[in-house]
This record gives C-alpha cells, structure tokens and sequence, in this order.
C-alpha cells in the first residue's frame, strides 16, 4: 500500500511506504551491527519510535519558483510551483500533501502561493536571477503553536508589505510573526544575512522540557518536538546528575541540552560553543528561564577543556553533541586530559559516533549504555545517545 503517491519523486522519506514497526526493527539492527565491535549488544537498548509518526516536521522550507509559459490571457502568472525538490536536481515536486510536515505550516505555503498569484508577485527564477519571492520557511512552536514565517526575497523592496502581511494572516491567523529576509545572492543557501521584522515581535516561544525558548528566523531549534523530549529526557537520565556536579556541554549552539540539566538540578553547567550567535541564544534562554547556574562562554571547546585541564579543574560530566562530522582526536584527546567521570555523547551520525567511541575507549572510558532515538521516521536518519565511564 503507498502511503505517499510522491514518495519516489520526492525521495526525501526513503521509508514512508514501509510499515512503521518494520522501519524501527531495521534501525534496531543497523545500530547493533554498527556498535557489535566496541561493545555487547546487551547495552545497546531498543529505538524509542514515535506514537505517531506523521506530521512532526515543525519547520518547514518551500521554494517558490515560476512555470514556464503559464500566464493568462491577461499576462498575469497563472501557476506557481512549490514542495520540494528531487532528489540530484532543482526539479520541484508537488508536496502540498506531505505526510511529515506540519500540517498548518503546509496551509501557510499554499496561502503565499495564492497570494502571490492574485497579486502578480513573482517568483524567483534561479537560470535568470530574476523575480521576487524565494523561499518561505515556516516554523511552528509544538506546544504554543505560535508561527514564524520567514519570507526570503531576492531584494530590499516589498511593495505593499502591510497588505500581505495582513491578507497572509486573515487566511491563517496562527501566524504571530512575519519576517522578511533579504538573499540576492546566486547560491543554494535559502537565507541571507540581512533582514527585518514585518510583523509581530520578530520571534515565537516555544516549550521544551518544560523550559519556556524564544525561536527566531535564524535560530537552530530542532524540528521535531516530540522526540527531541525522548532524546533529553534519555541524556539527562544517562547523566545522573546531582547538585555538586559541574557540567560542560560542549557544541552547546543555543544551550537547549544544558539548560535542561541546569534546570532539573543544582549542577553548575558550563555551555562553550565557538558561533556568536548561539551563545547570544543560549544566554537569551538563560534569562528567559530565570536560570542562573548555567553559564555560556564564546570558545572553541577543545582549547577551553586544555585550559580548564592545565589548572587542574574538575568536571564531574562533559554533554558532547557534535554535528555529523563528530568530534575530532583533538577534542577526544582534550576530554582525557580533563577526564570527566561521565561522558554524555548525542549524536546525528552513529557512523562517526562509534569511531569517536572507540577513540575514547583507548583512553580510559567504558561504554554502558547505548539508546537509538527515531528523529526523523520514514527516512533513514537515526540518533544515538551513548554513556561512557572514566
């Protein structure tokens, strides 16, 4: 039975056709092939799946582009193309209907594109460089189910920017925020450098974990809710943290991870990441929370831990959330000196995540305890969250 007609075309769900339950017993598999050398598969624990695993993509990024040769007979446009592109090419696909993204945020893409049509406003057409709007990338808040709606243009000037913004939220009224990014560049980047606020304060809130985030256009903020509260209910379980310990997340982006620790105990959490902006993110949430046992420092992890090592510091647990690359010998060499009793190690990529784990193996730390986590069902992504003892 095909669940999804455009599935193949698409090519962004590998497994949308496939029966969920066979989807989480092959990852149950592939992990425990993967870790079968670095330790028993006793320690390796089933994939925590999703009740429901559709309609859980909260941000969602459509490009607009024109198709060729459809005007009417009074030379207006008289089609848009928008969903997503196939696989290997920039040939759009028809996802009005896609089964993993949020369904309201699919209504606010099919909403511009109306719009767009009764007013002539025409699309970005990238063998050009021609044409005004490009993407529209819309996020949701799980819990608050306020809407970010972020319109990329190819240009400074939005004529009669009141009037969308108004006609876009009488058609959907969830929206709290309209933000107009500016991309005149020829690149596949959806969001450039330069924007403004149309309407609304320029941002959502959101709760995760119980922690109350404020989400801008720009923000990194995962987009999947559910399973992102799995994923930190398993870290900080793993973590067994107490009011004495200090605590380092390193590659902490927007400190999500280290907040929640800080938030559930006495830990004294240290957030270091090496973007700017993050940082600004993570101490923004700090405050927002009213939380004042985390700290969050602009550094690059690895000379942070050398220097904390050098003077003898102690770290009772260091989180690690690497992206999908992982961490570096450097890092990993930078963890011994310092030799935090615990090692929390999230990962994107259980590919990279065990030769890390092998790496630290050799100096000194022991696997306990291995969980899979599906992020992202019907594809063919899957995260693990695994313990290490010194």
């Amino acid at each position: 039975m095909q669940v999804c007609p455009v599935a193949e075309r698409c090519g962004a769900c590998q497994s949308i056709n496939v029966p969920y339950a066979e989807q989480l017993a092959a990852k149950d598999v592939y992990v425990k092939e993967l870790f079968s050398d670095i330790v028993d598969a006793s320690a390796i624990q089933p994939i925590l799946g999703m009740g429901d695993p559709y309609r859980y993509r909260n941000k969602v990024a459509s490009p607009f582009a024109p198709e060729k040769g459809r005007r009417n007979a009074k030379g207006k446009r008289s089609d848009i193309l928008t969903g997503m592109y196939a696989p290997h090419s920039h040939q759009l696909v028809d996802t009005r209907g896609c089964l993993v993204e949020n369904k309201a945020a699919n209504q606010v893409v099919q909403a511009i594109r109306s719009i767009m049509l009764k007013h002539g406003m025409e699309p970005y057409n990238e063998d050009t460089g021609q044409g005004f709007i490009r993407h529209a990338v819309i996020r949701v808040g799980h819990a608050s189910g306020e809407m970010l709606v972020t319109i990329v243009t190819n240009g400074e000037e939005f004529p009669s920017s009141k009037a969308f913004c108004r006609e876009l939220v009488k058609r959907c009224p969830a929206i709290t925020t309209v933000v107009q990014n500016i991309n005149t560049s020829s690149t596949n980047v959806i969001l450039g450098q330069q924007e403004r606020t149309l309407y609304g304060p320029g941002f959502i809130l959101d709760t995760l974990c119980g922690l109350s985030f404020r989400i801008s256009s720009q923000s990194f903020y995962q987009v999947n809710a559910v399973q992102t509260e799995v994923l930190y209910e398993t870290a900080m379980t793993f973590a067994g943290l107490q009011d004495a310990h200090t605590v380092i997340d390193a590659y902490c982006g927007t400190g999500t991870i280290g907040l929640v620790a800080a938030k559930r105990s006495g830990a004294q959490v240290i957030g270091v990441d090496s973007v700017e902006s993050a940082i600004a993110d993570a101490r923004q949430n700090a405050r927002h929370n009213g939380i004042e046992n985390a700290q969050f420092i602009v550094a690059d992890a690895t000379r942070f831990m050398r220097e904390r090592a050098a003077v003898g510091e102690e770290v009772d647990l260091l989180f690690m959330d690497p992206p999908r690359a992982g961490s570096t010998p450097e890092f990993l060499d930078a963890t011994s000196m310092l030799a935090p009793s615990r090692v929390v190690y999230i990962s994107c990529n259980p590919q990279t995540q065990v030769r890390d784990l092998a790496y630290l193996a050799q100096r000194g730390y022991t696997l306990d305890a291995v969980q899979p986590v599906d992020m992202f069902p019907h594809t063919k992504h899957v995260e693990t969250v695994a313990l290490l003892r010194r």
